[in-house]
């Protein structure tokens, strides 16, 4: 899984296409290839060797000289490397122990800047917030720094989406609310990233927006900055203004957008494009506050990511375009007669033989009557013995001989009450968690969201795990008999079970008791039906095989599933 930035990340486009490589002229201003970024400063000591694809500022120290398959920590195998940039490099490698594609950034022990990537990795990886692409390993040894990040081949970059157009009013909205979010949980546990660039902003295929190398990318330039938030917040205002544009808001073209006309400084996005929603443009130009922006205008400027949050709040909110809807073609009749089948209708001149009358003939009528008679004769003969055979039953019943059932109703099956779900929490058997905050999605009653699991290379029965799943708390014990599992993926191949639970944290799947389980679900939900009612608190949704939602290669998604509008009855 990727985390590919302009601060010596992948240059590949991370929606799995083909990784773009150095060509002469390609070189931006901050040394990295394909993202069409341009910073004056960085340009000055940028020396650009673009036989080689390698760029390397005065008196930097030498990249590790490494290669394909080269393994480090006997686990991380170098697969391509897609950045040489100021004395590190940047590759796709594979995790051989727990079977996934990774990223790997490695510098010399003995580089600058090889203590502060460190840090701010570490720093990183502590959030633990799956907005942020995860800092997966920190290490320094053999005389190396290397960190090691995910890798998301089902995720393109806003500089990819940017490249077809101007994104949807409710795209820029779910894009800006999300990404302003994260930024200010990050600014709260003291982690600025610092260049929040379009490149650095994903979107995976769920819709959910991702942000890759938080503190990581900017101590891999050395990058440091008095305002941090400040910093950020304006590069905030930057995406929103160049996702409502296409236009980047500062004279100097970058990231493959066209700049801004010279000498006019910084003009409304509802005056560069026609169309613009204007409470996204006018916080686009909080954001990027300045004497020129501001001055016409009532609203105070944004200055911190927490600053933006508020002000999304207060706005309405923007809501999804309906879906076109295409109709359907006029029906057109089809004439034919008996022997021309696909020819056109005979011309008016030609005559059209008609069908022969039917037969009314004393026969045909006889044979009427005939059939007539014999059905009643039948159903009378049918109503008699049903009514035969209820009196003996109705006899039997009162000598109390054969009747098991009496008029109250008891021993019928009485109908199945939805059981309300209090709370729930990811468990995690072995290695890492999939998506812990997104577990609520999946019984707020909406089948638009979801919990989701990662992408797996092996499948359709998971290898690397013995399972993925969620507990979910219902309150209080309660007698449970049957489940319904709304799936994100259909396919031959998702096993579910439903365990019966002794906390939030049941331990060893093993040692609980089974209630159901079904496999194979082609359809998007999965039904599970207890032999008998369990009286429990907790229950376990366990998914233990995945479909496929790819291809082969780390270009695809993978084996992988989703969890959505999960119902209990008792």
């Amino acid at each position: 899984m990727a985390e590919r930035s302009t601060a010596a990340v992948d240059v590949a486009d991370n929606s799995g296409d083909e990784p773009l490589t150095a060509k002469a002229g390609q070189a931006t201003a901050d040394g990295v290839v394909d993202t069409g970024e341009q910073d004056a400063p960085e340009r000055e000591e940028a020396v650009d060797t673009a036989e080689t694809g390698t760029h390397l500022s005065p008196g930097a120290a030498s990249p590790p000289e490494l290669h394909s398959g080269h393994k480090l920590a006997r686990r991380y195998r170098l697969e391509e490397c897609v950045t040489r940039l100021d004395g590190f490099s940047s590759w796709r490698a594979v995790d051989e122990k727990l079977r996934r594609a990774v990223g790997v950034h490695i510098l010399p022990a003995d580089h600058p800047r090889g203590r502060p990537v460190l840090a701010a990795a570490r720093s990183s990886a502590l959030l633990g917030d799956p907005r942020f692409v995860q800092v997966l390993d920190a290490v320094e040894e053999n005389d190396l720094v290397y960190v090691v990040h995910e890798w998301l081949p089902d995720a393109t970059e806003l500089t990819a989406l940017l490249a077809v157009g101007p994104l949807e009013a409710h795209d820029a909205y779910q894009m800006v609310n999300q990404v302003s979010h994260a930024m200010a949980a990050a600014h709260r546990e003291g982690l600025a990233h610092l260049r929040l660039t379009p490149s650095a902003v994903l979107r995976t295929s769920s819709g959910q927006w991702r942000i890759r190398g938080l503190a990581v990318n900017a101590a891999l330039r050395g990058i440091t900055c008095d305002t941090p938030q400040r910093a950020d917040t304006e590069a905030i205002g930057a995406l929103l203004y160049a996702s409502l544009t296409q236009r980047w808001p500062y004279e100097d073209d970058a990231y493959g957008l066209s700049g801004l006309p010279k000498g006019v400084g910084l003009i409304a996005p509802d005056q560069v494009r026609a169309g613009v929603h204007r409470g996204l443009a006018e916080l686009s130009m909080r954001a990027l506050a300045n004497d020129g922006a501001t001055a016409s205008r009532q609203e105070p400027p944004c200055t911190m990511p927490e600053d933006l949050v508020k002000a999304i709040g207060e706005m309405p909110r923007i809501r999804p375009p309906e879906p076109a809807f295409t109709a359907p073609p006029e029906y057109q009749r089809t004439t034919y007669q008996q022997g021309n089948y696909g020819r056109s209708a005979p011309r008016a001149t030609q005559p059209v033989p008609t069908p022969p009358p039917p037969l009314h003939s004393r026969t045909g009528k006889a044979l009427k009557w005939a059939v007539s008679a014999l059905l009643i004769a039948a159903l009378g003969l049918g109503s008699w013995q049903l009514a035969d055979a209820l009196m003996d039953r109705g006899t039997a019943g009162s000598s109390g001989s054969t009747d098991t059932s009496d008029d109250s109703g008891k021993g019928s099956k009485q109908d199945a009450k939805p059981i309300s779900i209090e709370s729930a929490k990811e468990f995690v058997a072995e290695g890492d968690a999939q998506a812990p905050g997104e577990v609520d999605k999946t019984y707020d009653n909406s089948t638009s969201t979801y919990w989701r699991t990662k992408s797996f290379v092996d499948g359709p029965k998971m290898v690397i795990k013995p399972g993925v799943g969620i507990v979910y708390d219902l309150g209080s014990a309660k007698d449970v008999s049957a489940a319904s599992i709304g799936l994100r993926y259909g396919g031959d191949h998702t096993t579910v079970s439903l365990y019966a639970s002794p906390s939030l944290d049941p331990g060893p799947v093993s040692g609980l008791k089974q209630i159901g389980s079904t496999t194979d679900s082609k359809t998007t939900s999965a039904k599970i039906t207890a032999n008998d009612p369990v009286k429990t608190r907790y229950l376990l949704v366990w998914l233990t095989a995945l479909p496929r939602a790819g291809q082969d290669g780390y270009s695809s998604a993978g084996f992988k599933q989703g969890i959505t509008d999960v119902e209990f009855t008792g």
